[in-house]
Order: structure tokens, then C-alpha cells, then sequence
């Protein structure tokens, strides 16, 4: 057993998380090296539209998407991940200014940084390895002289991630970045959202019969065993997904398959068979649900493109000129 570390946030995390009545750990937390590198291998599994249809977004209107955020752009991207979309967008721009990726994973976005400056030589690369559910202060991507705009990019469907306080504040988050330097500098939100569809659709994309899903579930349970010193069990636990109506998302669980006890920092958790560590969720949205839910946090929607099923939409929002 690994000594108790007050100051280790994932430790408190995931502590504080498994006293709860429905046990949790942040989905943050799933992103280590090798997490990142099974999400990346999700979104080419068959059942995982999400990526498909938000590249096939990109490359029908890259031209529409171009113009509405125009020339000379400072592009901020949370949750940089492998920067596959991100080489889409950055191509299309006009002269782009400079490119700030943001990522909790030191060596994905070491890595995906260092691609995308073979890619684009000329440009201004400059990765902020940072938690971005916590605030940025505007101060520190301020890294552009020349730039027209500043826009947040948050592709996939990754705020569905938040709880929906959690994405409303985040919402809030963002328009002070982009609005940071108006009138001298525009601002843009250009982020994608899943759209509601039939559960056919979504839960295989959560539960691919060739578990790769279940590998980057259960990775958590093995890095809290790796990093904080538990004891699960890995061989007792399965993952699942489910839909939750009310909430209208899906979430992931690791399902306890038997009656067991899991040791960490001193403290001891009991599970029955059946018991469910909640890991992640993925709220789905209509375009009208979140368009609203961003102008109460003072973002207008300027622009949407749809694939062509209508199950994803890419939007981009600008800051509401104040009353």
C-alpha cells in the first residue's frame, strides 16, 4: 500500500469520490498515457461515430468554418488529444497566427505538438500542459501580438462530458477568454455537441464488441493501483454502459461482479456484486437545449453544420454584444 499524500489531488479525487453514495471517480482521471492512447484508439472503432461525423463535418464546410472565424486566428484547443482534427482545421485557415494546445497528458501533448509543428513550420505552437476544467486565466494564452481572433476550439463531443452545472460554468470560462481582448481582438467558440439519437446508435459506440472501450475503463482502476496504491482487483470488475434517460446521457460504469472490499490511502471501500464506480458521462444535447444553456453564459450561436444523419453538430458561438 502506497503511503497517504495529502497534496496529491487524484488521491483526494478519488477518495472523496468513493464515499459517495453512487461511487465516482472524475473522468479526467481516465487520461493517463495509456488512456489517451485507447481513447484515440475508440474513436476508430466502427460503433464510435462521434469521430467520423465530426471530421465529416470539418471536411464538407471547412470552407463556411474558414470564414466565419477568419484570418490571422490564435487557435486554443482544450483536450488536444492527437490533434487529428485540429490539422483539418488549422489547414483551412487563413495565415492562422499561432496554435495553444491544452492537455492534461504531458506526453500526448508533447506529442501531438511536436506533429503539428512539422505540419505547420511557420506557425506559433505553444502547448499549456494544463487541467482545463479548472480556470485559465486569459493572461496565460495571451501568447499572439498580431492575432484578429482568438477562438476556443473544443471538438468531439467532450462537454458532454460536465455535468450540466459543470458545463454551464465552463461555458461561462470560455466567453472570458474570447472576450478578453474585444473589441481590439474578435472571439469565437467553435465546439462540437452530440446530438440525441436513437440508443441503437449510441450505447455500441460505448460498448465496442471488440472492448476496446472496456480497456480504457478498467485503465483507471489499474492506474489508481499503479499511482495511488489500491488494490482493485482488475479481473472483478467489467465495464458498462448505460443510458440514463432522465439526465439524457450515457454513462460508464465498473461493475463490481462480486462481493469484495478495495483498500486505499488507509481507508477501506466495500462493494456488492453488482455495485457500480461511476467513470464517466456523455449528455446528449438538441441544438436548441444548448444553444440556450451558452447564451445564459453569454454566448450567441452565429453558425451550425450537421452531418448529414443530423447526429453531431460542430457550432460556432460568438460573445453577445451587451444590452
Amino acid at each position: 500500500m502506497a503511503d497517504y499524500i495529502p497534496d496529491n489531488l487524484f488521491l483526494q479525487d478519488a477518495l472523496t469520490g468513493l464515499a459517495q453514495p453512487q461511487p465516482e471517480i472524475p473522468s479526467k482521471y481516465l487520461y493517463d498515457e495509456l488512456g489517451s492512447m485507447l481513447f484515440e484508439a475508440i474513436c476508430v472503432t466502427p460503433e464510435y461515430y462521434v469521430t467520423r461525423t465530426d471530421l465529416e463535418i470539418l471536411d464538407r464546410h471547412l470552407p463556411d468554418i474558414s470564414a466565419c472565424i477568419g484570418p490571422r486566428a490564435h487557435v486554443i484547443e482544450f483536450g488536444s488529444g492527437a490533434g487529428v482534427k485540429t490539422s483539418h482545421l488549422l489547414a483551412s485557415l487563413e495565415q492562422p497566427a499561432a496554435y495553444t494546445p491544452i492537455e492534461i497528458s504531458a506526453a500526448a501533448l508533447e506529442a501531438s505538438a511536436a506533429h503539428l509543428q512539422r505540419q505547420f513550420p511557420a506557425l506559433r505552437i505553444q502547448p499549456l500542459a494544463a487541467d482545463y476544467t479548472q480556470p485559465i486565466a486569459p493572461a496565460d494564452l495571451d501568447i499572439c501580438t498580431d492575432c484578429q481572433t482568438r477562438v476556443v476550439y473544443f471538438p468531439g463531443s467532450t462537454i458532454g462530458n460536465f455535468t450540466l452545472d459543470q458545463a454551464r460554468h465552463f461555458l461561462r470560462r470560455i466567453q472570458a477568454i474570447i472576450s478578453a481582448f474585444l473589441p481590439e481582438i474578435r472571439g469565437g467558440l467553435l465546439i462540437g455537441i452530440d446530438l440525441l439519437k436513437p440508443l441503437e446508435v449510441l450505447l455500441p459506440a460505448y460498448a465496442d464488441p471488440a472492448g476496446v472501450t472496456a480497456a480504457f475503463n478498467k485503465n483507471l482502476l489499474a492506474r489508481m493501483n499503479r499511482e495511488l496504491g489500491s488494490d482493485f482487483v482488475l479481473s472483478q470488475w467489467s465495464h458498462a454502459a448505460r443510458f440514463n434517460s432522465e439526465h439524457q446521457r450515457v454513462e460508464m460504469h465498473m461493475v463490481s461482479e462480486r462481493t469484495q472490499q478495495v483498500q486505499l490511502g488507509g481507508q477501506t471501500f466495500s462493494f456488492a456484486a453488482g455495485d457500480s464506480i461511476h467513470t464517466e458521462n456523455s449528455h446528449k444535447y438538441s441544438l436548441r437545449g444548448f444553444s440556450e444553456m451558452a447564451a445564459r453564459a453569454g454566448l450567441k450561436l452565429e453558425q451550425h453544420w450537421t452531418d448529414a444523419n443530423g447526429w453531431f453538430a460542430t457550432c460556432y458561438f460568438v460573445p453577445q454584444e451587451p444590452n
